[in-house]
This record gives C-alpha cells, sequence and structure tokens, in this order.
C-alpha cells in the first residue's frame, strides 16, 4: 500500500538492507522476502506505538533476561 492506503508502493534496498533480508529469509526458512519485511515492519510498529503510548516493547534474551528494543 502507499502511505495513502490505496494501492502498493515498490522499495528499491540497499545492498546492506538486501542482505539482511536474505539472511532473515534464510533463518526463517522461506522464500516469502514480503512476509518477512511485512513482520519486520509490524515489530517496528508495535515498538514506535508503545515509544508514543510512553511504554516500550521488550525481548527476552536466551539467558531469560529483558532488552528494551530501543529505536
Amino acid at each position: 500500500m502507499d502511505p495513502k492506503g490505496v494501492g502498493t508502493i515498490s522499495v528499491e534496498l540497499n545492498n546492506t538492507a538486501a542482505q539482511l533480508l536474505a539472511s532473515l529469509c534464510v533463518e526463517l526458512d522461506t522464500d516469502d522476502a514480503m512476509d518477512v519485511l511485512s513482520r519486520a515492519l509490524g515489530v517496528l510498529d508495535l515498538c514506535v506505538r508503545g515509544k508514543a503510548k510512553g511504554g516500550s516493547v521488550c525481548i527476552v534474551n536466551e539467558r531469560g533476561e529483558p532488552s528494551e528494543i530501543v529505536i
């Protein structure tokens, strides 16, 4: 969707972003790059909305320790 929510939008990725996307596709065992991008944008949206409401989003690492996501 474009920013007004009416249609699609094309995005050109730089080398770093393309490598990160490819790496995530491998890690998630998928060929659907758009799904990976949608999921990543969903996490970013969650963080931005949480910050706007005065909250935060945290992840839990492998040792069970929380870490705040800072954008």
